[in-house]
């Protein structure tokens, strides 16, 4: 562990640099840009064509800190090509939903972070109504449920900006705001972008005379939005990004809105005081620290380190500098071995950071794993817009709605992780359950469920389904795994939306993670249709 310690104190403390106004696109560099993930360059640029063609398009995107940052990147894009568009979000894709999109009466409707899953109704609505353009990261329509073109078992139209389909994991290797970034690449200008002809183009000088760079633009500085959506989706659950997603890491770093390194892998690094940081950094239990208030008080009393400000108040680990972070990691790490903790769990404690390099120090936009939490705050209780603003350089108003949406947020996950953890789970042969009914909200009831896995009765060896009020008709279910169960064969996405279309409703997602709506007075028969797919899956 030594070496991870020292990696940590070797990391520079960043500089403070403050970001205002909205997002921006930098002039093209010289010399031509290499697309970030190839292998998706024909399926984006085709997407970024029709787009070009359109008199207007609506954007509709999940709710979710992913979809959010998908739309955000795709709004910006738009507006940098001068497309005309109108944002809506949706919690879920379903044909009502659908249904209300066709009546907006747009020819060009752009699906960011969901669409891939529900091709095959929204091929039905659109067929004479509007051109679908999907960039998505879920499972695709299988290919025996769509009447049109395929490609390895999944539809696939002509607009499909998916990952799965050129054999990358939209699970872990590139989100819905990755396949969204990849599309905003296509539609830049300049060298290595995605539009090269003549339309649109203005006077090379604005109208004070000075240089117009819009009309040569590169749209990298988006990546940082992109790292955001992949670490909210849990793409970064195993320490650091792989994939897909670490080209666009490089991107983002190259432009100068990223900076990665090894620290801490704990939550809250850049606005969590010193003493929550460790009380509430149980990924990795320390006994005498993770969960003991005094414990933590105690060990932190012991370190030579000035750990308050002049106000007397508790100082971050962002504020620490380079010699404080090792005094700090080498004695946490003492007291992990100390106490027995494995050497492999051990080892967890550090992993990649992934730093907005223009958001002030102290910032929970700084940190995208903070960033997105504080995007799931909005969305999730109703306030998309405020996310959207957030994610699209409001640095006033809607970031002030949004930290008092996520006080209210973390208050709720609280709550429902301790109503889980003290009614405890039904555990079936291979899955565990619970039902919420109204006690926790639909939108978040699958990130209590991830949370509360691990707590007393609640296992990590089998995946977690909860269930939670949508309507007086449908229930919602959302799904838990882990990489492990994954790698032995599980995928969620396949159980949930079998089960759910076994009793009228429909699901999918991704293997890790899924979610479903099935019919109120269902649920026993889905969780043994659910529990049997489980079993076929991982004693196959």
């Amino acid at each position: 562990m030594g070496s991870a310690v020292e990696s940590i104190a070797r990391k520079s403390v960043h500089d403070s640099r403050t970001r205002s106004g909205a997002l921006y696109s930098k002039p093209a560099q010289n010399g031509s840009m290499v697309f970030p993930v190839p292998a998706l360059e024909g399926r984006a640029r085709r997407c970024a064509d029709r787009l070009q063609e359109a008199e207007g398009v609506l954007l509709a995107s999940h709710i979710d800190a992913d979809g959010l940052t998908s739309a955000a990147i795709a709004a910006s894009a738009l507006e940098r090509a001068e497309i005309p568009f109108e944002t809506v979000f949706e919690k879920q894709l379903d044909e009502a939903a659908i249904a209300g999109i066709e009546a907006t009466g747009y020819d060009t409707v752009l699906f960011t972070d969901f669409g891939s899953g529900q091709l095959d109704v929204i091929t039905e609505y659109a067929t004479g109504s509007f051109t679908p353009i999907i960039a998505d990261h879920h499972q695709p329509v299988s290919a025996a449920d769509f009447p049109g073109p395929t490609t390895d078992g999944y539809a696939d139209p002509t607009y499909h900006l998916n990952p799965l389909l050129e054999g990358i994991n939209g699970a872990a290797e590139l989100s819905g705001a990755g396949a969204s970034y990849l599309l905003a690449r296509a539609l830049e200008r300049g060298e290595g972008g995605g539009v090269h002809d003549d339309r649109n183009k203005r006077d090379n000088h604005d109208a004070h005379g000075n240089p117009d760079n819009r009309d040569n633009y590169d749209n990298r500085d988006l990546a940082a939005l992109a790292v955001v959506g992949a670490v909210g989706d849990m793409q970064a659950s195993s320490g650091e990004l792989h994939g897909a997603n670490e080209d666009i890491v490089t991107e983002g770093v190259e432009a100068g809105v990223l900076e990665t390194g090894t620290d801490l892998a704990l939550y809250g690094k850049q606005t969590r005081p010193l003493p929550k940081l460790l009380e509430y950094a149980t990924d990795v239990q320390i006994p005498g620290i993770s969960g003991n208030a005094r414990g933590v008080h105690r060990f932190l009393e012991g370190l030579d380190i000035d750990l308050e400000t002049d106000d007397g108040s508790w100082r971050t680990w962002a504020a620490l500098d380079t010699e404080e972070k090792q005094i700090l990691a080498s004695a946490l790490v003492r007291q992990a071995v100390s106490k027995g903790v494995p050497a492999g769990k051990i080892d967890r404690l550090v992993a990649t950071s992934y730093v907005l390099a223009e958001e002030p120090v102290g910032s929970e936009l700084r940190d995208a794993s903070e960033f997105s939490t504080l995007l799931n705050a909005t969305a999730r209780y109703d306030r998309a817009d405020v996310g959207l603003g957030v994610c699209l350089g409001n640095r006033a108003g809607a970031l002030t709605q949004a930290r008092q949406l996520l006080s209210e947020h973390r208050r709720n996950l609280s709550e429902g992780i301790e109503l889980v953890t003290e009614e405890g789970v039904t555990h079936e042969s291979h899955i565990q359950w619970f039902h919420a009914g109204d006690r926790i909200r639909e939108t978040i009831v699958g990130i209590v469920a991830g949370m509360a896995m691990g707590n007393a009765g609640i296992s990590r060896d089998r995946p977690i389904l909860a269930f939670a009020d949508k309507n007086d008709e449908e229930v919602k279910v959302s799904a838990r795994g882990t990489h492990s169960l994954v790698r032995n064969g599980l995928d969620l996405s396949a159980v949930l939306g079998e089960a759910a279309r076994s009793v009228g409703g429909d699901g999918g997602g991704h293997d890790v993670a899924a979610g479903a709506t099935v019919p109120r007075g269902q649920e026993e028969v889905f969780l043994e249709a659910a529990d049997q797919l489980v079993r076929d899956q991982l004693e196959s």
